[in-house]
């Protein structure tokens, strides 16, 4: 019995001496663990140019990127990988993909290989409902049946002169007012959303040919542009989320899968209004009234595959891709622009002398006032510093600072990067324009003299300056936005002199395009006669 008790004794503290030895060096082994991982992750670092962690990938320092800013953080990795780096996401998810700002890179996928870099299953699916089927959403003969005829009504004459006067009418009519009526208050106004309120209205005309008066005083709330700001927000956050989440969100309806339900449905009752408002106006036209030339009443004049009219659906979802084309990437482009120029006052001068100078060159002279001066279309054109000036701002600012491709055949980059079928390709606008393997050693400079020859704007490469996408997906709005931003701009920068409100923050937000999180704080000066005075003086 002694002997039976003795070796339980002996075998308790065997197990007590056991556990010690594991307590005491329990907080080794996590050091140990911790101190293995973290090397694990360094030794990646090297060969990616970001730490991969066990599990979660990459995904640690995409969410330091979200709480900064995300694009510069981008450029910042890019920059350290030469232009193109795999971004590795947590395991099960479908957040891998490659990103590069390499121009070699994206000729090849924009316009090369074009076939072979579609939009792809994983981008139509993220945001179909908000896009559906419309053009920025759609691949292959759905994509060029849609680029054939959209093009064809953009190089009309009807559409042409369209966009010119109702161009002239919301600036002359709406813009100007609203900010003479907040400038003689001496209030701050936030001109991105007054901006936005431009475009939207404008675009608006041009894709449904109705006015939703985003523009009217008092800068009312419109129910439509609400839902349509909130709904492309929602689907935005769709892809910094693991889809396996935003579709159990979307499934529970919670969170901003339920924002951009309600939202989705707002956008979708005023579309189907405007249409079924449209049907009913064509079937009751009389013979010889003027027909009009926007891209819904043109739409509905074509015929699908199978000789039948368009589905409510299909320009419903024509319709709202050109609003968000047209809506957000002008006015964006516009509000970086202006505060830009207020960090650039030289810059500014030389615009306002350009335009005085254009001006001046009228038959009648001009009078030295631009107070009433309404600008005439081959004037606009004319004004090659102030292209220059905004190309600048977009090179910087692009208003689409990352798109998206996907691969269908196994393909190799010109860098030599290899990519895989179904591997997701993220090309970052807004990092080339801070390459200096790309715009030199001044490539954060803002710097309009770069896009000028002998005094004459000269545009840069597609794959150089991406802003308005390259090869046959080449932005069919292009020489319009460029025409609808120089007409805004030189028609407020004659007039005012507009200040960003000192220590307004200004910075990107996470969304589709590139809005400045927290709008552009203004304050308008009225220019003085004198002031323009000296300019036509000169000629």
């Amino acid at each position: 019995m002694n002997h039976t008790i003795s070796s339980s004794d002996q075998a308790a503290s065997s197990a007590m001496e056991s556990l010690c030895f594991r307590a005491l060096h329990l907080p080794e082994l996590v050091i140990a663990a911790s101190i293995f991982v973290t090397m694990h992750a360094l030794r990646q670092k090297k060969l990616q140019g970001l730490p991969v962690w066990p599990v979660l990938g990459m995904l640690p320092s995409l969410l330091l990127g979200l709480r900064a800013n995300m694009y510069d953080w981008i450029s910042g990795v890019l920059e350290r990988m030469n232009g193109t780096f795999v971004f590795r996401g947590p395991c099960l998810t479908s957040l891998h993909c490659v990103v590069t700002a390499d121009p070699r890179n994206l000729e090849h996928l924009l316009k090369t290989r074009f076939n072979s870099f579609p939009k792809g299953p994983y981008f139509r699916g993220t945001v179909r409902d908000l896009l559906g089927d419309g053009i920025f959403n759609a691949d292959d003969e759905d994509w060029r049946r849609q680029r054939r005829a959209a093009s064809l009504e953009f190089h009309s004459a009807e559409f042409r002169k369209l966009t010119a006067e109702s161009l002239v009418e919301l600036v002359h009519s709406r813009l100007l007012r609203v900010l003479e009526d907040i400038s003689s208050q001496g209030d701050e106004l936030d001109l991105q959303d007054v901006l936005l309120r431009l475009t939207f209205d404008n675009v608006c005309m041009i894709a449904f040919g109705v006015d939703p008066g985003c523009l009217s005083p008092g800068l009312p709330v419109i129910p439509f542009a609400k839902a349509f700001e909130d709904a492309t927000e929602a689907s935005v956050i769709r892809f910094v989320t693991p889809t396996a989440v935003w579709k159990t969100l979307r499934f529970l309806d919670v969170g901003s899968e339920r924002t951009l339900r309600r939202s989705l449905k707002r956008v979708d009752e005023f579309a189907y209004e405007v249409i079924r408002a449209r049907e009913k106006e064509l079937l009751e036209k009389t013979p010889g009234a003027a027909a009009k030339s926007d891209l819904l009443t043109a739409f509905m004049k074509l015929r699908d595959d199978d000789g039948k009219p368009f589905s409510e659906r299909f320009l419903r979802d024509i319709c709202v891709n050109f609003i968000l084309a047209g809506r957000d990437t002008s006015s964006v482009a516009l509000a970086w622009f202006f505060w830009l120029l207020d960090k650039n006052p030289t810059v500014e001068e030389k615009i306002l002398e350009e335009v005085c100078r254009i001006v001046g060159e009228r038959s009648d002279g001009g009078d030295g006032d631009l107070g009433e001066v309404v600008f005439r279309p081959e004037e606009v054109k004319r004004m090659d510093y102030l292209q220059a000036a905004l190309s600048e701002a977009l090179r910087l600012y692009p208003s689409v600072p990352v798109d998206h491709k996907e691969v269908v055949e196994d393909e190799v980059f010109p860098d030599g990067t290899v990519l895989k079928k179904g591997t997701k390709v993220i090309y970052a606008m807004y990092a080339m324009g801070r390459m200096e393997g790309i715009w030199g050693e001044d490539c954060r400079e803002f710097k309009p003299e770069r896009w000028l020859r002998d005094g004459h704007f000269i545009s840069e490469s597609a794959y150089k300056f991406t802003a308005f996408n390259g090869g046959p997906r080449l932005c069919l709005g292009k020489d319009f936005a460029y025409y609808q931003m120089k007409f805004v701009a030189a028609s407020i920068i004659c007039r005012y002199r507009v200040s960003v409100v000192e220590g307004h923050p200004v910075v990107p937000k996470l969304a589709l395009t590139m809005y400045m999180k927290h709008g552009l704080k203004v304050k308008l000066s009225r220019r003085d006669k004198s002031e323009l005075k000296r300019f036509y003086e000169k000629y």
